[in-house]
C-alpha cells in the first residue's frame, strides 16, 4: 500500500499523484486517459482500454476427452471471447471433445478448423448478458426439474424422467454464463458498471446459482433412479410428494428473499426458509422408517431419492443464508 496527499490546483481542482511503479506496469504516462468508477465510499481507477475481444491460445497436445472439454469450458469462464486450440495434429477424438464443449456453452461456435488448430468464438456481447436473468432462468428450470422428477417417479413415466435429465444441460450452460459474468466483474469495474449490478450482489447471485445448479443435478439423479424403479407403494409416494413440497417451498422462499427489494421482506422470507430446513430432518427420518419394510434394492434407491430431496432443501437454506447476508446492513 502507498499513500498520497490530496492537493488543490487552480483553486478548485483536487489532484493526487499515481505510484510510478503501477503507472509503468500499466503503460500509463503523460496524456494517458484513465477511468474512475465510484463505488460507495471507494473510487476505483483503471487505465482506459479499448473494448477488444479477448483472445487466448491453449496447447491441447496432451489433452483429450473430458479433460479437453473441461479445459475449453475453463477458458470460456475465464473470459476469453476467442479461443484458439492448437496441437501438432488435432485428432478426431479431440475434435469430438471440442464440439461437446461448444455445445455445452451459450453462444459459442467453431469459427475455423485446420489440421493443427481449432478456433472457437463467443458470439454474444458480454455486456448484453444479464446475471439476474440467467439466475432467474436457472431458478425456474431447476425447480420445475425437481417437481417433474418426483412426478416421473410416482407415475412411473420414463418420458418425463428423460426430459428432466436433458434439462440439466440447460442449467449447466446457464451456470457457466453466470460464472463468466461474475469473473468479468471481478476483473474489471467497467464490466460491473455495464451490468448495472453491484459487485457484492453479483457475488450473492453467483453463490445462489451454484446452489441451483446442484438442485438440478439432484433432480437428474432422481430421474435416473426413477428409470430403474417400478411402481412404488402408495404411502411412500405420498410421503415423497410431501417431502418434495417442503423442499420446493424452501427454495421458493429463499429465492424470493434473494430478489426481495425490501429488507424486512427479505429477512422474513429468509428466516422462514432457514427454520423450515430444520424440520426436514424429522421428515426424512419418518420416510426412512417406512423404507425398512421394503425390498432392500428398492429401499436403497428410494433412500437415495430421499437424500436428494433433503439436500435440495439444504441448498435452499444456503440461498436463504445468502439472502439474509445480502439484506444485512453494510459497514
Amino acid at each position: 500500500m502507498e499513500t498520497r496527499k490530496v492537493q488543490v490546483t487552480g483553486g478548485s481542482t483536487y489532484t493526487v499523484s499515481l505510484p510510478k511503479t503501477w503507472a509503468t506496469e500499466n503503460n500509463v504516462s503523460a496524456g494517458t486517459t484513465v477511468e474512475f468508477y465510484p463505488e460507495d465510499d471507494a473510487l476505483l481507477l483503471t487505465p482506459r482500454s479499448e473494448t477488444e475481444r479477448q483472445e487466448g491460445t491453449l496447447d491441447i497436445s496432451q489433452l483429450e476427452g473430458e479433460r479437453l472439454t473441461r479445459a475449453v469450458m475453463t477458458m470460456y469462464v475465464s473470459g476469453f471471447d476467442i479461443i484458439r486450440l492448437e496441437a501438432g495434429r488435432i485428432t478426431t477424438d479431440q475434435r469430438r471433445a471440442i464440439r461437446s464443449a461448444t455445445q455445452g456453452l451459450v453462444g459459442v461456435e467453431v469459427l475455423e478448423e485446420t489440421t493443427d488448430s481449432v478456433v472457437i468464438q463467443d458470439l454474444l456481447d458480454s455486456s448484453e448478458l444479464s446475471i439476474v436473468n440467467a439466475v432467474t432462468r436457472m431458478r425456474l428450470i431447476s425447480q420445475s426439474m425437481l417437481e417433474d422428477a418426483i412426478t416421473a417417479l410416482i407415475e412411473n413415466d420414463d418420458d418425463i424422467a428423460h426430459d428432466v435429465i436433458e434439462r440439466d444441460d440447460d442449467v449447466d450452460r446457464l451456470w457457466l454464463v453466470v460464472s463468466r459474468i461474475f469473473r468479468a466483474t471481478l476483473r474489471s469495474p467497467r464490466a460491473a458498471e455495464e451490468l448495472g449490478v453491484p459487485r457484492e450482489d453479483c457475488f450473492d447471485l453467483h453463490s445462489s446459482a451454484r446452489q441451483l445448479e446442484r438442485v438440478a443435478d439432484h433432480a437428474a439423479k432422481i430421474s435416473n433412479l426413477a428409470l430403474k424403479l417400478d411402481e412404488i407403494p402408495a404411502d411412500v409416494a405420498e410421503a415423497l410428494e410431501a417431502l418434495h413440497e417442503d423442499a420446493a417451498t424452501i427454495l421458493e422462499k429463499s429465492m424470493d428473499a434473494l430478489f426481495a427489494e425490501e429488507t424486512d421482506e427479505a429477512n422474513r422470507l429468509g428466516h422462514s426458509a432457514r427454520e423450515a430446513v430444520l424440520e426436514i430432518d424429522q421428515h426424512t427420518r419418518q420416510i426412512d422408517d417406512m423404507l425398512r419394510d421394503l425390498d432392500p434394492v428398492q429401499a436403497q434407491s428410494l433412500g437415495l431419492i430421499v437424500d436428494s430431496l433433503s439436500r435440495s432443501a439444504d441448498y435452499g437454506g444456503n440461498i436463504a443464508e445468502t439472502a439474509l447476508q445480502k439484506a444485512a446492513p453494510r459497514p
